[in-house]
């Protein structure tokens, strides 16, 4: 494919996107469609999409329309790209520009909530959550996020991890953000088929997510419950951080389908329980819930969120992680831990929540908490972990 043939496929899956699917399964579609295209030429009209949904508001005023075309139409004014390069109507090229596509937009307004992709009704929130940092963690939103990886001291040390890495042809450096963690520089694509990740020796997560895990007062011996397992990201870094009991558990049990082989692989042991038999498994020493949010500390790998997100759905999403935190805190063992994660960075989702927990719940002590934001190299993470002093709820 030329480079203007899969800026002509982007529009299209673009426009499907817009139009309500979901991304990956546009994407999907395409790639079955269009078996002429090659793994490059995938990659690459991948990159295309996910670049447009993530600067949605600033491409389309740029491009003069919120569709396909304007949506590649203002990625290209944005980097200086000539449109009449690609928008040339020869083969399987886009076609040639309207005269209305043709007319400039008015600059966007620096740092403004166009400027910076994030949507009118969430500005404020975004900026009272963020204060001095709420442009930098939007424009950071706008990129592409870096690829981290968790290496599994079941399996070896950082440097071993690095060194079968390299043998891959995959170079990666250590992360600051957590002890295993580390930031892959050139090679990702090569990532799944290396042998240090199917061996079980990495895992891919962000290093915010692995600092989390850090966060928990883990030790040997404590039964412990991952309440929202989802993949189950967080209880293999728990396997691996202590020898435990550990158990799994998620209100959609087909999100851990994954989770027994990539756990066999980790040399970690797992239980997944379904939601009735939570009572006599527990009580727990440590309860992880890293609940349903908004997203908006992932938005770079998942940017359809930030544009599906409803101020209504936030209040929802409000009550959601409210109802979870007084589940889990019923499971919790008396002198045991709770601990409240979201991959979020709203102040609502976050701190005020914990705090809303701890006024309405008594014998409940806050042991700590901790943030991490998008600018500083990471996805943005929350974690509270709470205590319960006594066997009152």
């Amino acid at each position: 494919m030329t480079p203007a043939a899969r800026l002509q496929a982007a529009i299209e899956i673009l426009d499907q996107v817009l139009a309500g699917e979901a991304a990956e399964k546009a994407l999907t579609s395409w790639g079955r469609r269009s078996r002429f295209a090659g793994s490059k030429d995938r990659a690459a009209v991948r990159d295309h999409v996910f670049t447009a949904l993530r600067c949605l508001r600033s491409h389309a005023a740029l491009g003069g329309s919120r569709s396909g075309r304007g949506l590649i139409l203002g990625a290209l004014r944005e980097a200086g790209t000539d449109p009449d390069t690609v928008f040339t109507g020869v083969g399987h090229a886009p076609a040639a520009l309207t005269a209305e596509e043709r007319q400039l937009p008015a600059p966007l307004e620096a740092d403004s909530a166009e400027a910076l992709d994030i949507p009118d009704w969430l500005w404020p929130e975004f900026r009272a959550s963020l204060g001095a940092g709420a442009a930098d963690a939007a424009r950071a939103l706008r990129s592409r996020a870096p690829v981290h990886l968790r290496v599994n001291p079941r399996r070896g040390t950082v440097a071993e991890a690095l060194e079968r890495l390299r043998a891959d042809g995959i170079e990666a450096t250590e992360h600051p953000a957590a002890r295993m963690a580390l930031e892959v520089v050139e090679g990702a694509r090569r990532l799944r088929n290396a042998e240090a990740y199917q061996s079980g020796l990495v895992e891919l997560q962000d290093a915010a997510s692995q600092a989390v895990v850090e966060q928990l007062p883990l030790s040997d011996g404590m039964k412990v419950l991952d309440y929202c397992a989802g993949g189950g990201g967080k209880a293999l870094a728990m396997a691996a951080q202590a020898d435990i009991d550990l158990f799994a558990h998620d209100a959609d049990p087909r999100r851990m389908k994954d989770l027994p082989q990539r756990a066999a692989r980790a040399g970690a042991e797992v239980s997944c329980l379904a939601t009735e038999a939570l009572d006599s498994a527990g009580p727990f020493d440590l309860v992880l819930c890293d609940v349903p949010c908004s997203g908006s500390g992932s938005w770079r790998r998942a940017p359809e969120g930030k544009w599906r997100l409803t101020a209504e759905r936030l209040q929802d999403l409000y009550q959601v992680q409210a109802s979870i935190l007084r589940e889990a805190a019923r499971l919790t063992a008396p002198g045991g831990y709770l601990a409240y994660a979201t991959c979020s960075m709203l102040r609502g989702e976050n701190t005020e929540q914990v705090q809303r927990f701890l006024q309405e719940n008594a014998g409940w002590k806050l042991v700590c908490e901790h943030s991490w934001k998008v600018q500083d190299g990471t996805d943005g993470f929350h974690v509270a972990v709470l205590t319960r002093q006594t066997g009152d709820c």
